[in-house]
């Protein structure tokens, strides 16, 4: 354990020395945010991929199936991917062609300043729950390789990824992604391969129906259709996939790169879901489900390769919250601080996000130590107010005449007030759905009122 923790840290030691050299890329905000919007075809779709599968597949989902089987997993790999081809197909050109860095930035174009800044707050705290998942899952991955205790892995979890996402922005992100992204689904099919050649293929045809049944037989189809609604609709709005896609050279290339990304998810997803299903066979039960893949792969590779294994996991996982940080950054920067700033330099615009990835990279570490599960963290960040960012996108992409920034309002304050009050004080069975509902509700019944604009678009 002793050589695969110094390993670990080898690999951290050089992504810290690889941001640092990318980040002399960085001259103004778009390069530090959206990497100059100069991706290409493959940079595309590995910087989605990676960003994407992350801590929540190859720790979580296969903790989910480990605990609850194919019905633990609907959301994650199943509902991510669906959500990322459906982004790229349908929402990827007609969000490159607004020219804009966030989503808050359609919202100002389209229902003035006010929705721009109400529209930041809320997507926010989602993108400090994905760091969180993101930062707990790399401490579990440490906890797991080392005799360290989860409290003192993630505290070292959280240092490594502020500095790393501090340092370099998209272009460090963008630029290793390929990389990582390769290595990591070599290391996955790997584990997959020897597992499945160790019995893994006698243990899967062996386990009972129910835990290969996609459907909970208990849950209603209301309950169901809110486990795929969540990560599809949280998807489609997810500012760190907005992002990545708004990084690439062309709307075109952006929809094919997105929608590809998505299906190369779904395909390396399901060996991490099958080694958890068949986990128990090799490792017994867990006290922490969220081990289950790292301590397979233990039973099945070799040290060497094993610590290559955790350095894929590892550059999954700062992918991944190197995205989710610098989403909350610029949202807070981008479009609550810096319009307030209007004559500030580049140097200064760039300090100040830097600043705010430090102070959010913190927060998103007290909500790592708080949590109890990295797939709870991730639901949680994919529902919390994302239904009415979702009404207010359509409204802005598609209905230009309907609706202006009261009906917006009504839409963000509907949808987030009814999650939080259907899921947390009220319990209910499907509370994404009624936060759907209400926002739909909400922008309908105001939209009459208010001054109407239009969103602008630019060439490609």
């Amino acid at each position: 354990m002793t050589l695969i923790l110094g390993f670990i840290l080898a690999y951290i030691a050089l992504q810290l020395a690889f941001a640092a050299w990318a980040a002399r890329r960085v001259r103004n905000e778009v390069d530090y945010l959206l990497a100059g919007r100069r991706l290409g075809p493959w940079l595309g779709v590995f910087t989605v991929f990676a960003t994407w599968f992350g801590a929540e597949t190859c720790i979580g989902a296969a903790g989910q199936a480990h605990v609850s089987g194919l019905s633990g997993v609907n959301a994650d790999p199943f509902g991510y991917a669906l959500g990322i081809v459906v982004m790229g197909l349908v929402f990827a050109v007609p969000l490159w062609r607004r020219g804009i860095v966030t989503l808050a930035d359609l919202f100002r174009q389209r229902f003035g300043p006010g929705v721009e800044r109400c529209a930041a707050v809320i997507m926010i705290p989602t993108s400090l729950l994905w760091a969180a998942a993101q930062i707990r899952a790399f401490g579990q991955v440490l906890a797991a390789s080392s005799d360290l205790g989860v409290g003192v892995a993630v505290t070292l979890a959280a240092v490594v990824v502020i500095v790393y996402t501090a340092t370099g922005g998209m272009w460090a992100d963008a630029m290793s992604d390929l990389v990582q992204g390769l290595v990591l689904i070599a290391g996955v099919i790997l584990v997959g391969m020897l597992v499945w050649q160790s019995g893994g293929a006698e243990q899967l045809a062996a386990l009972p129906p129910e835990r290969l049944s996609f459907v909970d037989g208990q849950a209603s189809w209301l309950v169901t259709l809110e486990t795929f609604a969540v990560p599809i609709c949280g998807s489609i709005v997810a500012q760190e996939l907005v992002a990545r896609m708004l990084s690439i050279r062309s709307p075109q290339l952006a929809r094919r790169a997105t929608a590809g990304a998505g299906l190369l998810y779904l395909l390396v997803g399901l060996i991490p879901v099958g080694v958890g299903l068949v986990g128990v066979h090799y490792v017994g039960e867990l006290d922490e489900p969220d081990q289950v893949l790292m301590q397979v792969a233990q039973t099945q590779l070799p040290t060497v390769l094993y610590a290559m294994f955790v350095g894929a996991l590892v550059s999954a996982i700062l992918s991944t919250v190197d995205s989710a940080l610098l989403v909350s950054g610029s949202l807070a920067a981008h479009n609550l601080v810096l319009p307030l700033r209007p004559r500030l330099d580049e140097a200064a615009r760039l300090r100040v996000n830097r600043i705010a990835v430090i102070l959010f990279g913190l927060t998103a570490y007290v909500l790592a130590l708080a949590s109890d599960s990295v797939y709870d963290l991730v639901v949680t960040a994919s529902s919390l107010g994302s239904a009415g960012i979702l009404v207010t996108l359509l409204a802005a992409l598609w209905a230009p005449r309907f609706g202006a920034a009261p009906a917006a309002y009504a839409a963000l304050l509907a949808g987030l007030l009814t999650y939080v009050g259907a899921a947390w004080v009220g319990a209910a069975d499907y509370p994404y759905l009624m936060s759907l509902a209400a926002a739909f509700a909400a922008y309908a019944l105001l939209s009459p009122l208010g001054t109407r604009r239009t969103a602008r678009t630019v060439p490609a």
